[in-house]
């Protein structure tokens, strides 16, 4: 399902932090966000110089924004890396874009399409738009919760009697 040349989110350029052009990133992906990556930030690749601040409240500055004003110029534009670019992921850890879209079964019976990925203080949850009607489904990417996660074939596998899911 992904595609290599696929963007990545890293966040959204914030307020200015001083007077050389760094700002704070909203919406972080902090793997994403390391001095020397590339990211695309209105229309252009920018490398990013410097790295300061927390995973939580990272602080950026991108080569060729110069000064707060250049900066303040980009507040709310979304950053992205290359999926190629990206750091590799270990065995069991997934980009939310690999499974947005992606089928949710339990033990054959289609339950929905993962629509987005949520990030919760405890874990990562999807968001699953049900078959039919009602309202949106909450799983979390914990084992007891999740069979299997196949993004090649867009399939993952839930286990319905640990979510309490009725039949």
């Amino acid at each position: 399902m992904s595609e290599p040349s696929a963007a990545l989110p890293a966040g959204r350029v914030g307020r200015a932090h001083g007077l050389d052009g760094s700002f704070y990133v909203t919406r972080p992906s902090p793997r994403l966000l390391r001095a020397g990556a590339t990211v695309a930030v209105a229309g252009q690749a920018r490398e990013i110089v410097r790295r300061a601040g927390t995973d939580a409240r990272p602080i950026v500055r991108l080569d060729g924004v110069e000064d707060r004003a250049a900066a303040e110029a980009l507040r709310g534009q979304e950053l992205t890396v290359a999926s190629e670019q990206a750091p590799r992921l270990q065995e069991g850890e997934w980009w939310a874009h690999e499974l947005v879209g992606c089928s949710v079964t339990d033990s054959g019976r289609t339950v929905g399409v993962v629509s987005r990925l949520i990030e919760m203080p405890s874990c990562e949850v999807l968001e699953v738009k049900p078959a039919g009607d009602g309202e949106p489904l909450l799983v979390p990417m914990v084992r007891d919760a999740i069979r299997s996660v196949d993004p090649g074939e867009g399939r993952i596998e839930i286990d319905g009697d640990f979510l309490g899911l009725e039949d």
